[in-house]
C-alpha cells in the first residue's frame, strides 16, 4: 500500500535570515546543522550514511530522493549520519525489487528530520555565491524569530570536533584472521566499503577508535595503518595527529583517505583551510600526476590542505590535483611509505576509477 503523503510544513531558515518553506519528510522536528550540496544522481543512502556528513544539513541536488528505497547492503555505517535532508522531489515509498525498506522508515527510525518541495536549484546558486553556513530545519509550530534564536547558537564547523561522536568505542576486526597483511585503522568516521576494500585484498583489519595511543598501535604487529575519512575540523584534533606523527616518524606504512589526508599534511607542518562550499559528488576530475592520467572521483570533503604549505615543504610532494579549481587531491612524503588523497577511493557510491590506490597501499606493505 502506498503510505499517505506527509503534508505538514517545514521551515528551513538559513543563518543569514533567508527562509523557505516546503513539506516536512522524516520525523517531526527540529534540527540544525552546516548547509552542504552533494551532486550525485545515485547513491543516496551511502551518503545518508557516511559518518563524514556528521553535522550537517544535506541538500540533494538530483530531483528525485527515496525513489528506489534502501538496502541493507548499501549502507556505510551503523546508521543515518546526516543532521537533516532538504530536497525537492521526496518519495517516501519505493519500486525495487531489492529493497529493504523506505527512507522514510529509515529516517524516522533514526529521527532524522528533513524538507521537501524546496527549490533546490535556487538554494544550491545561493549558497555557491555566499558560501557555506549553518541553518535550521523545522516542522514543528515554531516562528522564524524563534528558529532564528536557536540557529544563533549552533557553532560553526570551523573548529569543531566531531569524530569522537562517530568513532567506534572498542576494537573491532574484520576479514581473515590468517590474511596476508595485518592492517590498523584509526577509525575518524570511517566509512564500511573502506574496509571492504582491504578484506577484499587479503587484509586482516583491526578497526581502532579515534583516541588510540601510539603505544598501544605499535604493540601489535601491523604491516600498514589506514588513516580514514570522517567529520569535521582537522585542525581541532591534536592530539590524533600526534599519533599519526609518530607513526611516520617510526617509518610505519601509512594510508590516509580525506580527514585521514589532511591529518597527515598536518603532521608535516601543512596547515589546513575551510573552503568557500567544499567538494561532494561523484564526479570530480582529479590529474594523478605520476601517472598523467584523469580519474573520476567521489569526494565529500568541506576543508583541504594548504597548497602554500605544500610548495615550500621540500619533504613533500603533490601526487593528485583537482581539474575543477586546482586544489590539493594528494600528497605523498619523501623517503617514507605514506600515501594519501582528499578523495574517496572506495567510492560507494561513484566510479571505481581510484580503486588502484588501495592497491598501491599493499604494495608498500609487500615492499
Amino acid at each position: 500500500m502506498i503510505p499517505t503523503t506527509i503534508a505538514t510544513k517545514a521551515t528551513l531558515v538559513l543563518q543569514d535570515g533567508t527562509y523557505f518553506t516546503g513539506k516536512a519528510i522524516g520525523k517531526i522536528g527540529t534540527t540544525t546543522g552546516e548547509l552542504a550540496f552533494n551532486t550525485g544522481m545515485t547513491g543516496y543512502q551511502e551518503v545518508f550514511t557516511d559518518p563524514s556528513y556528521t553535522g550537517q544539513l544535506l541538500i540533494e541536488t538530483n530531483t528525485h530522493i527515496g525513489n528506489y528505497g534502501t538496502n541493507n547492503n548499501e549502507t556505510e555505517s551503523n546508521s543515518n549520519k546526516i543532521a537533516g535532508l532538504i530536497c525537492r522531489s521526496y518519495s517516501s515509498y519505493y519500486s525495487r525489487n531489492d529493497a529493504d525498506g523506505s527512507v522514510q522508515d529509515s529516517f524516522i527510525k533514526n529521527g532524522i528530520v528533513g524538507i521537501e518541495g524546496i527549490d533546490t536549484r535556487a538554494l544550491v546558486l545561493y549558497i555557491r555565491n555566499k558560501g557555506a553556513m549553518n541553518a535550521i530545519i523545522s516542522s514543528e509550530d515554531k516562528t522564524i524569530d524563534e528558529l532564528k534564536a536557536i540557529l544563533a547558537q549552533v557553532p560553526s564547523m570551523e573548529g569543531l570536533e566531531l569524530s569522537s561522536t562517530v568513532s567506534t568505542k572498542e576494537v573491532i576486526h574484520a576479514g581473515n584472521a590468517n590474511a596476508t597483511y595485518k592492517v590498523a585503522v584509526l577509525d575518524l568516521g570511517v566509512k564500511q566499503n573502506i574496509v571492504r576494500c582491504l578484506v577484499e585484498r587479503n587484509c586482516y583489519v583491526t578497526i581502532f577508535p579515534m583516541n588510540t595511543s601510539y603505544e598501544t598501535f605499535t604493540a601489535q604487529v601491523f604491516d600498514g595503518y589506514m588513516i580514514s575519512n570522517g567529520p569535521g575540523d582537522p585542525s581541532a584534533m591534536p592530539q590524533v595527529v600526534a599519533v599519526v606523527k609518530k607513526l611516520i616518524d617510526a617509518n610505519k606504512t601509512v594510508f590516509g583517505i580525506c580527514l585521514g589526508h589532511q591529518i597527515i599534511a598536518q603532521t608535516q607542518g601543512i596547515s589546513t583551510y575551510k573552503m568557500h562550499n567544499g567538494h561532494r559528488g561523484l564526479n570530480h576530475p582529479v590529474k594523478n600526476l605520476i601517472t598523467g592520467k584523469t580519474e573520476i572521483t567521489s569526494q565529500n570533503h568541506g576543508f583541504a590542505v594548504n597548497a602554500t604549505d605544500v610548495a615550500n615543504n621540500a619533504n613533500v610532494e603533490v601526487t593528485h590535483l583537482n581539474l575543477n579549481d586546482n586544489t590539493i587531491e594528494g600528497i605523498r612524503i619523501k623517503n617514507k611509505k605514506v600515501l594519501c588523497v582528499q578523495y574517496h577511493p572506495e567510492a560507494s557510491a561513484g566510479t571505481h576509477d581510484a580503486r588502484y590506490l588501495f592497491d598501491d597501499f599493499i604494495n608498500l606493505m609487500a615492499n
